[in-house]
């Protein structure tokens, strides 16, 4: 497949990639928002397959956004994501979980995200181990 192709997983792949929580400044808008969104730090369970975050937008499932993030070093990331759920969560105001995948994420684009995604481990598992 060539480098810049979208790929699409199904499932199982999405289960495949290796998954971290970690703070990041995100934006999720729909996809039809052409506005520069503001980027918010928020707790992100991110993999090369879709993420986890916590919105306060209720999203229909089946809905394509664009998702912004901003990782360390790197120029801001866009991808479209496709919600699968919205769950709510059990706090005052209203809040839900948002669980997406990824889709017409190129080939290069998904690299990036799962080299971003072993240096976290490896950084942290480092910091774990050298104590």
């Amino acid at each position: 497949m060539p480098p810049d192709t979208p790929s699409q997983s199904s499932g199982r792949e999405r289960r495949e990639f290796y998954r971290i929580t970690v703070i990041l400044p995100i934006c999720i808008q729909l996809e039809t928002d052409t506005t520069e969104g503001e980027l918010l730090e928020k707790s992100v369970n991110l993999s090369g397959g879709g993420i986890g975050v916590t919105v306060t937008t209720i999203y229909k499932p089946g809905k394509v956004l664009t998702l912004t993030l901003l990782l360390p070093d790197q120029a801001p990331f866009k991808s479209s994501i496709e919600v699968l759920r919205l769950d709510p969560v059990p706090v005052p105001g209203d809040a839900y979980r948002l669980h997406a995948r990824f889709v017409r994420l190129t080939t290069q684009n998904r690299e990036l995200l799962i080299r971003y995604i072993v240096r976290f481990q490896r950084d942290h598992l480092q910091e774990h181990y050298s104590a």
